[in-house]
């Protein structure tokens, strides 16, 4: 337990009906009881209350604002230590003046991430858990927040601790044969390392097989959308946000710069980029797009090939065709409504039918099938069982990664005959690794910088 009491403000700042300020540490209660007008005493009140009054400054008596005040003593908090919360009139003046007074007396303003941190610290939950939640307040898609919430419920740490309780099993079995070599049970000792090493190996490769899945639900796709100018991109992405958020006209090369947006397709989460219109040009501010819109061709995870059913095929969209064969890309062909002119038949012999999808961002129609097209993409036609683990953290994707390589080091070492204590320092490094996940074995330099993204109030 730390000994030092926090404070800061836990929602977000602007106008609202309520705003919460949250403190937490050994004089969490005590320090809001000064500040607090009510009949009930903070110091006496039961925990898991909520208790109505007023926050009023000490020095002149004044009143601050009408609040109700939520006890929560530890361990039986977030932090696993007193926590009280102070709900405040929603708006910047209210929540900062009921903040200042709290830090007045005494309390320490949080630092990023720091109540976390400290529900880490104190055990309440483990390192995987506590990136978690981060994940869970940045989710774009309710797909990616059931992934985080499962996350933050222990589902990774769950497969990760019994493989660690394997390993530590096997190290001490390890440490029999090299303190009591006369017991001579390095043969058996090497076949238990070989089975111990190529289970978990599958282990962690079966949790790896999510690890594209789920880093693309943790961070979405980035989709670019190009074509010729007065394609419909424009029109597309706004059917896509269900709202106007690209400006439509006829006149071509009205987008000149990228327009995001970042939207959900089925439960996954897309990062849309809408490009200007890709064509030879004089004007300088449209070339200056065409030369994003191509940059934004090369970073881009997805791409959504916009062409016009109402014309035939353009040279540079052929070219463009020839250019993304190899890439993830969707044919889109728009303006379904309109009589067709394109090229269908060349199309479909450079591309599979299922890239193609014929839609009318104006009337709406064919949006369901991008969406389809999009999940065979990525995820093969749909995202596995709500029972799936999902590795979607990069820091666990890697350190798994390195974790295969212990493993695989130790049973090859324990085949070739190599002496049983040189095989144990591999298998410390796995168990090391696997620690890294959930906090067991990790420096204070990491941690810092993992609960830096951390927003104050959290």
């Amino acid at each position: 337990m730390t000994e030092d009491t926090i404070a800061a403000v836990a929602t977000a700042l602007g106008e609202g009906s309520i705003a919460v300020v949250r403190v937490s540490g050994p004089e969490a209660i005590e320090k809001t009881a000064s500040l607090f007008k009510s009949k009930t005493d903070l110091r006496s009140a039961e925990s898991h209350t909520v208790n109505y009054g007023w926050i009023r400054d000490p020095q002149d008596g004044s009143i601050v604002d009408e609040v109700l005040v939520t006890i929560m003593k530890g361990p039986r908090s977030f932090t696993a230590e007193d926590v009280v919360e102070i709900s405040t009139h929603g708006g910047i003046v209210a929540v900062q003046a009921v903040l200042e007074l709290v830090l007045r007396s005494g309390v320490r303003m949080a630092e990023p991430g720091e109540f976390t941190k400290r529900a880490f610290l104190n055990g309440r939950i483990d390192l995987a858990q506590a990136e978690a939640v981060i994940d869970l307040i940045r989710s774009k898609s309710n797909r990616a927040f059931q992934v985080a919430r499962k996350q933050a419920e222990g589902a990774l740490s769950k497969k990760i601790v019994p493989l660690r309780q394997q390993l530590i099993e096997l190290l001490a079995h390890v440490e029999v044969n090299i303190d009591y070599p006369e017991h001579d049970v390095a043969e058996m000792t090497s076949a238990a390392i070989t089975e111990t090493c190529l289970k978990a190996k599958a282990t962690v490769e079966e949790l790896l097989k999510t690890a594209a899945e789920g880093k693309i639900l943790r961070e979405g796709i980035v989709t670019a959308i190009v074509g010729r100018p007065n394609a419909g991109k424009s029109s597309l992405l706004n059917a896509l946000a269900q709202e106007n958020k690209a400006i439509v006209t006829d006149i071509p090369g009205t987008t000149r710069d990228i327009v995001e947006e970042s939207v959900s397709l089925s439960g996954i989460p897309l990062r849309l980029l809408d490009t200007a219109g890709i064509r030879e040009t004089s004007d300088v501010v449209e070339r200056i797009g065409v030369e994003r819109s191509r940059g934004a061709l090369l970073d881009a995870d997805l791409i959504l090939l916009v062409l016009n059913h109402n014309e035939k095929l353009h040279d540079d969209e052929r070219e463009l065709l020839d250019e993304l064969a190899d890439r993830p890309v969707i044919i889109v062909v728009n303006k379904m409504d309109l009589e067709g002119h394109l090229e269908l038949m060349e199309i479909e012999s450079r591309f599979p039918r299922e890239r193609i999808v014929p839609i009318s961002a104006k009337e709406g129609t064919g949006i369901g099938q991008l969406e389809k097209a999009v999940s065979d993409l990525f995820f093969g036609g749909s995202l596995e069982s709500e029972d799936l683990t999902y590795v979607s953290n990069a820091r666990h994707i890697a350190l798994l990664h390195q974790t295969i390589q212990s493993l695989s080091d130790a049973a090859e070492a324990a085949n070739s005959g190599i002496p049983i204590d040189l095989i144990q320092i591999d298998l410390a490094r796995a168990w090391e690794l696997l620690g890294e996940i959930v906090g067991d074995s990790v420096g204070e330099s990491l941690l810092d910088q993992i609960f830096s993204q951390f927003c104050l109030g959290k």
